[in-house]
């Protein structure tokens, strides 16, 4: 095995250890660390929630003595600023490691090649971009939100095979069968937000929790309501999770003291020229609430908006393989006069879930 093999190997364990902490590390990025002297792992860690030791401090107190020399495999550039916990960038540099191989640098401010100075300048050997594509689709959110200031936002619809998400009624359950909504509840846990608008609570009074034994965390989840009509006895607002509740100005003092007392948070954003919530201005408060990943599940019209907005990064669309027929309601609502209006998009992925279709696609000129 070649230099650069071995460090693509070495690499490629420490970003399945990274993998672990998905449901977890919120609003950290996932990071994974191997410690390997004379081509045995000898410490091995992974960062598992905020707040506690990094994934390098892990792998240190695995390998012990036997760091010294070796070379130390991370997902992420190590840190070089006191936050939390203290910089990795030392930590690595006091076990007299010989060599630092990392994915990608950090782009936080606090980081941002920093780091991997340190390390250099402590005499250490440093190699970054192995293996870098697949670490940035790991922290995609994490990355953007550094890069931006707004999260990686992934819009979640179902219809029939011919676009419809229920019939003229509202008749909706289930379009798509156990496995996809299985599928569902595992990207919900995945992220660090559940977004929807107050159309969709005023006509499923819907939980959006992570409905999954087991489950390491409940996503908060973001209403937008330019009215403030969600009623103060939806049922989210007794569950477990913080909900939000992003509204105009204009509202009851009366309704507002109703929702705060059963647990809704209010918050105030500005609108848009057409009476609705500025859709950037709830993107730019979303990373500012340290949202790396936000997961949407809204109805035709506020979908059609976050896509014409560009604020959407993927879009996840499942298909279940039946035909609804004319008397039926749309996968959006927006208003498009022409072809050229259209709103492009490229699959990514297909596949099957159960008897469903998964497509993975992203709007065009966007990359993954």
């Amino acid at each position: 095995m070649t230099d650069t093999q071995s460090d693509e190997f070495w690499m490629a364990h420490a970003l399945t250890l990274a993998a672990r902490g998905k449901t977890t590390t919120t609003p950290n990025p996932r990071v994974g660390c191997v410690i390997v002297r004379d081509g045995i792992n000898v410490g091995e860690g992974y960062h598992v929630r905020a707040g506690t030791g990094h994934a390098e401090v892990h792998a240190l107190a695995a390998a012990g003595d036997k760091a010294r020399g070796a070379t130390a495999y991370v997902t992420l550039e190590p840190c070089s600023h006191y936050g939390r916990t203290p910089p990795c960038a030392e930590a690595l540099i006091a076990a007299q490691v010989a060599r630092v191989v990392c994915a990608i640098e950090d782009p936080n401010p606090q980081v941002a090649g920093t780091g991997l100075a340190r390390l250099s300048a402590a005499g250490i050997e440093v190699r970054s971009g192995v293996l870098s594509a697949d670490a940035e689709l790991l922290n995609r959110g994490f990355l953007k939100r550094m890069r931006t200031g707004q999260p990686w936002l992934t819009l979640k619809l179902a219809s029939s095979l011919d676009g419809a998400t229920a019939m003229a009624s509202g008749e909706s359950q289930w379009i798509t069968g156990p496995n996809a909504r299985a599928d569902v509840q595992q990207a919900r846990s995945e992220r660090c937000a559940i977004l929807a608008g107050v159309g969709t609570v005023l006509s499923d009074d819907p939980s959006l929790t992570v409905r999954l034994n087991g489950a390491e965390r409940q996503p908060d989840r973001i209403i937008l309501d330019t009215q403030l009509n969600t009623p103060a006895s939806a049922r989210m607002l007794s569950l477990p999770g913080k909900t939000w509740i992003l509204h105009g100005s204009e509202a009851s003092e009366e309704h507002k003291r109703a929702l705060i007392a059963s647990g809704a948070n209010l918050v105030v954003l500005p609108g848009n020229a057409a009476g609705h919530l500025d859709l950037t201005a709830v993107m730019i408060w979303l990373g500012q609430q340290s949202y790396n990943e936000v997961w949407a599940e809204p109805g035709a019209t506020l979908a059609g908006a976050l896509l014409q907005a560009h604020c959407v990064d993927e879009l996840w669309l499942y298909q279940a393989p039946v035909l609804l027929g004319a008397a039926t309601r749309p996968l959006i609502s927006a208003r498009l006069d022409t072809l050229a209006e259209g709103l492009a998009l490229s699959l990514i992925d297909v596949r099957a879930v159960g008897q469903d279709l998964r497509l993975r696609l992203v709007p065009k000129k966007r990359s993954m």
